[in-house]
């Protein structure tokens, strides 16, 4: 008679710890309990987060969405073990999306997903999300880990974040009042923030460079320039939407550079020109891009080259705005002009 008892088996054996997954929801409680605000209902762990908001003050509230990821940045950042940056860009690459609307954003959700669930890892995720919704006064409501043996790699992980904001209709900025003779603002990035990251690589790769040793031009680690978290322009964006100076355009200078999310803004009879020896490239992108032959445009298409985040004005405004947006702490350029358009939609000079 042959045996046909069955294998017993647990989902633990299957790759999924139930256990672990609880544990690690007990260990980021605090660090997502330290972003609440007074509209949310419920703490994490509930089937979807709640949020009671309060519009009074508002003529017109208008609930502004995005969404985004890091993209392959999350290579490097596994690669040199920086959760805690893949964390601050999976908001920041959310939140200053909002913000070239004017919105502010009121809460938060991270989708993490990895083969084998590291506690340590993705804890660090989640502590670098808590810190960026901090930074910008946004709640983190609430969130899936998702553990999928054989989809992913040992030790790699994938991120997506996901917000809500809001902004009153009446002082919205769209873009739609734009106008030549407006100029044109530049806040300094922090380095290439979650762009342009297979060039990154690439260039990393062609050059045999070693970012854990090398040093750039101003004595700084390659490592901590490549890897930086993207700027969080949120609270600069808020000052200046509550100081009531006319803002007519805003653009994050995220993927596609100065060409790309200039252009989106414009209307069809509008260009821009942009001097880009206003500002000085940051010592990171001399170090990467002296690894191959990029043609100009090609870099600024690619990468912000310094330029984080743009905001377009009357002319009669600019140094009002400058100096608020200094008061915050950005470093603020005038890099170019508004005009009526004859020819290319954004043209580079200097």
């Amino acid at each position: 008679m042959s045996d046909t008892r069955k294998q017993q088996i647990s989902y633990a054996d299957c790759g999924v710890d139930i256990d672990a997954g609880n544990a690690f929801v007990g260990r980021i409680k605090q660090a997502v309990n330290s972003t609440m605000r007074p509209e949310v209902l419920a703490g994490l762990g509930g089937f979807g987060g709640l949020f009671k908001p309060d519009f009074s003050t508002m003529q017109e509230p208008v609930l502004v969405s995005g969404t985004d990821g890091v993209g392959t940045k999350l290579l490097l950042l596994q690669e040199y073990e920086r959760p805690h940056v893949a964390g601050i860009d999976a908001v920041a690459m959310c939140v200053n999306d909002l913000a070239a609307l004017g919105a502010a954003p009121l809460f938060f959700l991270d989708y993490l997903a990895t083969g084998k669930l590291s506690g340590e890892t993705l804890a660090g995720v989640v502590e670098g999300i808590a810190e960026a919704c901090k930074t910008c006064e946004c709640a983190l409501i609430g969130g899936e880990t998702a553990e999928m043996p054989g989809m992913y790699a040992p030790g790699h992980y994938d991120i997506g974040g996901f917000c809500v904001g809001v902004v009153d209709k009446p002082k919205m900025v769209d873009g739609s009042t734009i106008a030549a003779g407006d100029v044109v603002l530049g806040l300094a990035s922090n380095g290439p923030h979650s762009n342009g990251f297979s060039m990154v690589r690439k260039l990393l790769e062609l050059g045999k460079a070693d970012i854990r040793h090398d040093v750039l031009s101003d004595g700084s680690k390659a490592i901590d320039k490549v890897l930086s978290p993207t700027r969080l322009y949120v609270p600069a964006i808020n000052a200046l939407m509550q100081s009531g100076v006319e803002v007519h355009g805003f653009s994050h200078i995220t993927g596609g550079g100065m060409f790309d999310n200039l252009e989106r803004i414009l209307s069809d009879d509008l260009a821009v020109t942009v001097d880009v020896s206003t500002w000085g490239v940051p010592p990171v992108f001399e170090y990467l891009l002296s690894f191959a032959d990029v043609e100009r445009n090609e870099r600024y298409r690619t990468f912000n080259m310094g330029i984080g985040f743009v905001v377009m004005l009357p002319k009669d405004v600019a140094a009002q705005a400058e100096a608020i947006l200094s008061d915050v702490g950005e470093t603020v350029y005038r890099i170019g002009y508004i005009y009526q358009r004859d020819g290319e939609s954004v043209t580079l000079v200097g």
